[in-house]
């Protein structure tokens, strides 16, 4: 027969093995050193389908001893992890690592089976099926538009691609937005869309069916469908335009009709199902109108906790099936016109599945006998193997003390050697189960796992549980003994379990004491001692009361509690059972709950619960909030102090106080302060001591000795304090020894030979009593030395004269007076003075890592050298000169300082090609040692630096000049120059590089064969052995022929302003980086060009030019990196002392105040004409508005103030502003007399600053005369001004 393999799950253990599985849970240091079988203790699941983006992992874990080893089978063949190079174990694990990024997933498909053995048995794993996801495309195809009739049913079919495992089916539209589905719309459980009967709103373009596949977390989806519902006269109209290219369904009228049945299709159907899986059946009608789907049970009930309607009761699920699920089940769909039905027959089948748990674990010792049993059942009934490590039973070797009885193994005498590891294996057609159980046999003395020692603590009158956990094969027989084991403990009031507990049913306090527990079998004994102790329970002796208090006032809830003085106790308090409201207002102390300025929400039941380690105990009391007596007004004010001041319970470092509380004046105490006066030391001064709650009118006050107390209580509200009260009696406290010592001992030196000690004094109530001392004590801190004593007056220091330089002492200092000393002082370490360091650092090596950078190394200086705290050392480091011949000398020392204790340090910023000279230092809180012999190292030759200068001259058509200054540091011999040039065009686009490399001796390079009108730019660097140095950079242009000036500026010229002067210039250039520079003609060197942008235009005016000084001006073009490359010819501008300035008349004081009293002469004139013209006969003016009929004006006369005559033969052309009638007239009343009027060709003329010109008795008025002419009116203000305008 061939082997086979089997894996166990779960563990049994024996009656006898019990105390080996406390052994498991309680020694397992114990369990390391005996031996036992495999167990596996993590596996793969059966149907293992991996992600293809990630290794492979099978996982195979097993523990026994000694530790097992791992083999694997691949579709039963033998895996050889070794030839296979992606196949890797993990480190004491069999679990499987597979390396998929050389290999393709589909070559480690397949069936793997684990193996853990070791030389005690061996186990083995279920038979795991790697698989790894598929998620294949849609098949492509042309899906033809489809056009209904409305109200027909129809069926859009999803038919998706098989996938593992299968896809989620989801019908969604363009917007992936999901189809709204009803009791007329449905997906059912293959996916397919289903449509009872449709309508015109089902139509749309974009019914898609998507396939979600979880492993591989890709979505596909289906060519969208088309769906037209259309009603019988629109499918007519609309049949020729679709008959060529589409499907037409329904081409009758859809009529109302009765449901019939999408699925099932027939009218009965059947379906398997396994006990434990998911029971979905579905029914989807189609009729006109929606048919209603209901199910019933035939043979039954639903399971009511089990059963769910999905998908409008479409979809009837049933979860974790068992035997009593199968039967018919009905489902019905019915509308108007009538109904279906259809039946489902259900037949419920069971992979195997274990009775009532999977064989476990037996541990014998020799001689005993044992069971395995592998009960399991199934549908149909399952079939039983067993195997013995790995291999069928009957193949194994035969043992005189097996035998195997269908699902049971019994073990009768066994002996040391049969150990091995059992594999049940239960199958049927619809699965199996397979489990390892190990039979350990092993002669093991007894041994008591239970901690030694250990100390139970219980309650009086509660029960008590004593552990003797234990190990041993055979099972050891458990004894207890109590203090001197005169009997065991096997009768009232003791219990002894099987597990080897003893049970106390009451405790009481003569249980308590030393018990020891005995593990007894035929190899030998073992014992253990635990305590017990009998506490006294927590009581509540003062339980809070019922309470009724007004709002705004307070209330106290007492819990005075009594409890075993060992344990430590916690107040709790709860309201209405829960927490107590995060409110200040809620003060808790140790023995009661205070509530200030009550509301109606703090109203509930208020419960105290003290806890100890052991126990607990609690009591309730309900507070009531009522309304306080309304009264007219209330006024807040400050409290009265309180009274009658009382001390009590006198001792001699506390006392009682107790007081009576003033009045509150309609505001809670919110705090007592209580204050007391030192009449012996600070007599008149008040300090604080304390604060209590307002609710408390007791304190217990601390006190210190030597004190002459006088208390006074002050008592605080919401709006203040109060005065304080009476003070009390006097109350003296006994002086009596220091309680403690100075605090922050320090030795420090302030010379070579001295230590100061120091120390912050006691305070006068610490000294506690009179003639406050203290003792000073100091010694080397070495062997054998022996302490110094000094009793020094009520000071802070102590001066050591003559002690050794930096030494280190041990100090204490002691406060005394005359009742004593204080406690014995703590030692503290203090040093003697320092002095300067004596010794040098020794082994001073340089290290030169790179041109400019060097590692000083040395050995450290010794303390005892040091003299003093080292605070660091100090390494100085100077230039002395270049290897160069050319590089000058240098002296300037470098100081590199270093914190704390260092051997080494790196010199950083070395110039290369140098010789360095440097020395270290160690130095301390005085200063600096000697110094370190100086040594000298030399720096590598480094890069050269860039040349000093380079400079472009002779620009040809086609060559230029490159003339340069060797590099000012050349770290090194130069080797060369590295000339790289390249052109650049209009768009500073750089064009290719060019190379020419330079012997060192040259410093100048004539570049032929350019291109004519081109701008280059060059770069130039210096070698050195070690390699090229940066770049210096410039750039020059070549001419474009020998006629045009090597300057790209011509026809520059100057004119100046009032505003500035004006620079102008002609360009030819391609550059665009462009500037106008200036600076006053005849300046000192110091002075630099002041320059002024141009921004791609041919002049510039440049402003703030001081006048009376001569300007020297130039053009510049500049190129990269605002390097100059062409300037123009200097131009010499002068701006004159007044340049181009006149005095304006018309701005000057005098003219301005003539002018106007002229104008006032005028207007005075002009006045008096007017009148008098008011005064005389009829003018003619006057004549022609009395008349309304002469055409025509006369001539003024000269003795009426006329200036000259005037004609109104041209119309009236009124000025801007005035109203002219609809009958041409021009009234006096409507309008003012315009000038314009009494023109001759009656158009109104203005001159430069707006007067009147016109033309008067035909002679026209030049811009010097002075004459003007006169309305029949008088002028209007404007008219005046202008006027005034006019003779100005």
């Amino acid at each position: 027969m061939g082997r086979e393999r089997f894996l166990f799950t779960n563990v049994w253990f024996s009656p006898l093995s019990y105390c080996f599985s406390c052994s498991l849970i309680l020694g397992g240091k114990v369990l390391q050193g005996l031996p036992q079988p495999p167990t596996i203790t993590h596996q793969s699941p059966k149907d293992y389908i991996i992600d293809p983006r990630e290794d492979i992992v099978i996982h195979c874990d097993a523990k026994g001893k000694p530790h097992p080893s791992f083999s694997w089978t691949r579709n039963g063949t033998h895996l050889d992890i070794d030839e296979d190079p992606n196949v890797t174990f993990r480190p004491r694990s069999g679990t499987l690592v597979v390396d998929i990024t050389r290999e393709r997933v589909e070559n480690y498909e397949g069936v793997y089976q684990c193996t853990a053995r070791n030389k005690h048995g061996t186990a083995v794993s279920n038979n795991i099926v790697v698989r790894q996801p598929r998620s294949p495309l849609w098949s492509k195809e042309k899906i033809k538009p489809i056009v209904v009739q409305e109200g027909v049913s129809l069926v859009l079919p999803c038919r998706p691609p098989a996938g593992l495992p299968p896809p989620v089916i989801f019908w969604m539209d363009n917007n992936f937005e999901r189809v709204p589905q009803s009791m007329r719309v449905s997906q059912s459980l293959n996916g397919d869309l289903y449509f009872s009967n449709v309508r015109r709103e089902d139509s749309r373009n974009d019914y898609i069916c998507y396939a979600r596949f979880p492993y591989t977390q890709t979505i596909q989806q289906k060519q969208p469908i088309t769906v037209r519902v259309l009603n019988l006269d629109a499918i007519n109209e609309t049949l020729a335009a679709f008959y060529n290219d589409t499907d037409l369904f329904s081409e009758a009228p859809a009529d109302e009709r009765k449901p019939t049945f999408f699925i099932p299709s027939d009218s009965q159907t059947s379906k398997m199902v396994l006990k434990g899986q998911v029971l979905q059946m579905e029914c989807i009608a189609e009729g006109l109108p929606t048919p209603e789907i209901s199910w019933t049970k035939v043979s039954g009930d639903f399971p009511a906790k089990r059963t769910f309607f999905l998908h409008h009761k479409k979809t009837l699920r049933i979860v974790n099936v068992s035997e009593s699920d199968a039967g018919d089940y009905r489902c019905t769909a019915i509308n108007q016109l009538g109904s279906v039905h259809h039946t489902i027959h259900v037949t419920v089948k069971a992979a195997p599945y274990w009775i009532s748990s999977p064989p476990r674990n037996l541990v014998l010792a020799p001689g005993e006998s044992g069971v395995l049993t592998c009960r399991a059942s199934g549908i149909p009934k399952p079939a039983i193997r067993w195997a013995m490590n790995g291999l069928a039973i009957e193949n194994s070797p035969t043992d005189v003390s097996r035998k195997v009885e269908d699902d049971t193994i019994i073990f009768t005498d066994v002996q040391i050697g049969a150990s091995a590891v059992y594999q049940c294996n239960i199958s049927n057609e619809y699965g199996y189960l397979l489990s390892n159980a190990f039979v350990n046999v092993l002669s093991e003395p007894p041994r008591v796992l239970t901690p030694a020692n250990k100390v139970y603590q219980v309650i009086k009158n509660h029960q008590a549980l004593l552990d003797c956990s234990s190990f041993g094969s055979p099972i050891p027989k458990i004894t207890w003994f109590k203090d001197s084991r005169s009997s065991t403990l096997d009768g009232d009031p003791y219990i002894l379990h099987d597990n080897g507990t003893l049970e106390i049913r009451i405790a009481q306090d003569r249980n308590s004491g030393k018990y020891t527990c005995a593990a007894r079998n035929m190899l030998g004994i073992d014992e253990n001692h635990v305590y017990l102790e009998v506490k006294e329970p927590t009581r509540i002796l003062r339980q809070p009361e019922y309470k009724v208090v007004q709002r705004g006032r307070s209330v106290v809830f007492e819990c005075k509690v009594k409890h075993d003085p060992s344990l430590i106790p916690t107040m709790t308090w709860l309201k209405d059972d829960g927490e107590l409201p995060d409110d200040e207002r809620l003060v808790v102390d140790s023995d009661s709950l205070t509530i200030t300025d009550v509301t109606e929400n703090d109203a509930g039941v208020y419960t105290c619960i003290m806890n100890t380690t052991l126990d607990h105990d609690s009591a309730s009391a309900e507070l009531t909030v009522v309304e306080g007596t309304p009264a007219p007004a209330v006024v807040y004010e400050r409290p009265d102090p309180p009274t009658d001041l009382e001390l009590t319970d006198q001792k001699k470092r506390s006392v009682q106080l107790t007081w009576t509380p003033g009045d509150e004046h309609n505001s809670p105490i919110q705090k007592f302060l209580i204050q007391y006066e030192d009449s012996l030391h600070h007599r008149g001064h008040w300090h604080n001591l304390t604060e209590v709650p307002g609710t408390k009118t007791t304190a217990h006050l601390k006190l210190s000795p030597f004190v002459h107390y006088t208390f006074r209580v002050l008592a605080l509200n919401a709006v203040g304090l109060s005065r304080p009260s009476f003070p009390s009696r006097l109350y003296k406290t006994d002086a009596s020894a220091p309680d403690e010592n100075p605090a922050d001992v320090r030795g420090l030196g302030t010379e070579h030979n001295n230590l100061v000690i120091s120390w912050k004094p006691l305070s006068g109530l610490q000294s506690n009593g009179p003639g406050l001392h203290y003792k000073v004590m100091w010694r080397q801190k070495r062997p054998g030395s022996e302490w110094t004593s000094v009793t020094v007056a009520n000071n802070s220091k102590f001066v050591v004269s003559g002690t050794p330089t930096f030494v280190p002492y041990e100090l204490k200092v002691q406060a005394a007076n005359e009742h004593g000393d204080g406690p014995e002082p703590a030692v503290a370490l203090g040093y003697s003075g320092e002095d300067l360091p004596i010794g040098a650092p020794e082994n001073v090596q340089p290290v030169v890592l790179n041109s400019t950078l060097a590692e000083v190394h040395w050995d450290p200086v010794p303390p005892h050298l040091i003299r003093g705290y080292l605070k660091g050392y100090k390494v100085y480091y100077w230039k002395k000169h270049s290897l160069h011949k050319h590089n000058p000398e240098h002296m300037e020392k470098d100081i590199l300082t270093l914190s704390g204790n260092h051997s080494h340090a790196m010199l950083p910023g070395l110039h290369p090609f140098s010789l360095y000279s440097f020395n270290v230092r160690v130095y301390n809180g005085k200063g600096e040692g000697p110094q370190s012999p100086d040594q000298q190292f030399k720096t590598p030759e480094g890069v050269p630096g860039p040349p000093t200068s380079l400079v472009v001259n002779n620009p040809n058509q086609d060559s230029l000049t490159l003339e340069w200054s060797p590099p000012h540091n050349r770290n090194g011999h130069i080797t060369g120059y590295t000339l790289k040039y390249q052109p650049v065009n209009n768009s500073n686009e750089l064009g290719p590089v060019e190379v020419l490399a330079l012997p060192a001796n040259e410093t100048s390079v004539t570049l032929p064969n350019l291109k004519y009108s081109t701008r280059y730019k060059f770069y130039l660097n210096a070698k050195t052995f070690t390699g090229e140095g940066p770049a210096i950079t410039q750039e020059a242009i070549t001419t474009t022929d020998e006629a045009r000036p090597a300057s790209p500026f011509t026809n520059i010229s100057s004119s100046v302003g009032e505003d500035g002067a004006l620079i102008s210039w002609e360009y030819w250039g391609p550059e665009k980086n462009i500037y106008v520079e200036y600076i006053v003609n005849d300046s000192e060197g110091e002075e630099e060009w002041q320059k002024e942008h141009v921004n791609g235009s041919q002049n510039v005016k440049l402003k703030g030019l001081k006048v009376g000084l001569s300007y020297r001006v130039r053009v510049v073009v500049k190129g990269h990196q605002d390097q100059p490359l062409h300037s123009s010819e200097e131009l010499l501008v002068t701006v004159p002392a007044v340049a181009s300035r006149q005095v304006d008349i018309a701005t000057q004081g005098w003219f301005i105040g003539l002018m106007c009293a002229i104008a006032l002469l005028i207007l005075i004139l002009l006045i008096i004409c007017f009148i008098q013209r008011n005064k005389g006969g009829k003018y003619p003016v006057k004549e022609k508005e009395d008349a309304h009929t002469d055409p025509e004006f006369q001539p003024m006369k000269d003795d009426d103030c006329a200036f000259g005559e005037y004609s109104d033969n041209e119309d009236h052309k009124p000025l801007k502003g005035s109203r002219t009638p609809s009958n041409g007239t021009v009234k006096r009343d409507d309008s003012d007399d315009s000038l314009v009027d009494y023109g001759e060709g009656g158009d109104g003329q203005f001159n430069e600053d707006g007067s009147f010109i016109g033309q008067y008795s035909g002679k026209s008025v030049s811009r010097d005369t002075a004459e003007g002419h006169e309305s029949s009116e008088a002028p209007s203000p404007i008219t005046a001004i202008n006027s005034l305008n006019s003779f100005v």
